[in-house]
């Protein structure tokens, strides 16, 4: 009877074969948790993709805010008869000899030039608190820059006497005008000031071959480079990379 019985029910495949709805169950999980994972892989990617070009949007406003304070300080100034120059970038206010010169040799400011310095001070000023401005700035560089004649009466020769005269200017911004102490106050975001000053010597030339009184006036002169705040963009740049393979 017990074969009868056999005969009657046959054995199925599952039967012979334990293991098989149980790997089917393990399969079935494994897609499941695969597709959950590409989902979440798409939404983070598509989170870090809107943050990138946020960070975008930040750099450009960032650049816009940096010629409109350029501009505003150029029209400002030349409503006082004061010409400065700005690079053809939007990056830097140009000072040039003509405006504020030193004598030969010299980084004191001169006498006849502190009014001159001062109303560009205060131009400055204006421009960078503006509207909270400063908060989008990183560092103002006060830089100095020699034609290509040696100084070498000087203690670290051009290198010393480019230094010295942005030193200069910046101790007589600081020290030496009625808003010179809130001059000094000034932070950027990240708490630290937002003033430095640096000397370049004749590495930075406007004009390569300074061989003529009037090249080597355009030569030297005072920059001030304007460094904008930028958002830390090299961590999304993988993000990028990976969307476009996801978009082809």
């Amino acid at each position: 009877m017990i074969r009868a019985f056999e005969r009657r029910h046959p054995r199925s495949p599952d039967e012979d074969n334990p293991y098989w709805i149980s790997f089917s169950d393990i399969m079935a999980g494994l897609l499941v948790i695969f597709i959950l994972a590409c989902v979440l892989l798409i939404i983070k990617l598509s989170t870090m993709e809107e943050r990138v070009h946020d960070a975008i949007k930040e750099i450009q406003n960032a650049n816009q805010i940096r010629a409109a304070m350029l501009l505003e300080i150029r029209k400002q100034l030349a409503q006082q008869g004061i010409i400065v120059e700005i690079s053809e970038n939007y990056s830097v206010l140009r000072i040039p000899d003509e405006r504020l010169y030193f004598d030969s040799l010299c980084y004191k400011i001169p006498d006849d030039k502190k009014k001159l310095l001062a109303e560009i001070g205060n131009a400055l000023y204006d421009a960078i608190v503006k509207n909270k401005r400063h908060t989008y700035i990183d560092t103002i560089f006060i830089e100095g820059h020699t034609d290509s004649r040696k100084a070498i009466s000087l203690e670290m020769g051009n290198w010393g006497l480019s230094s010295y005269r942005a030193i200069a200017v910046w101790k007589f911004w600081s020290e030496q005008i009625a808003i010179g102490p809130a001059f000094k106050a000034l932070k950027n975001s990240y708490g630290k000031p937002l003033f430095s000053v640096s000397g370049y010597a004749a590495t930075r030339p406007l004009v390569v071959h300074d061989n003529t009184t009037e090249k080597q006036r355009k030569n030297r002169r005072i920059d001030l480079r304007f460094s904008m705040k930028k958002p830390v963009i090299s961590e999304y740049e993988s993000v990028l990379n990976i969307m476009e393979i996801f978009r082809q």
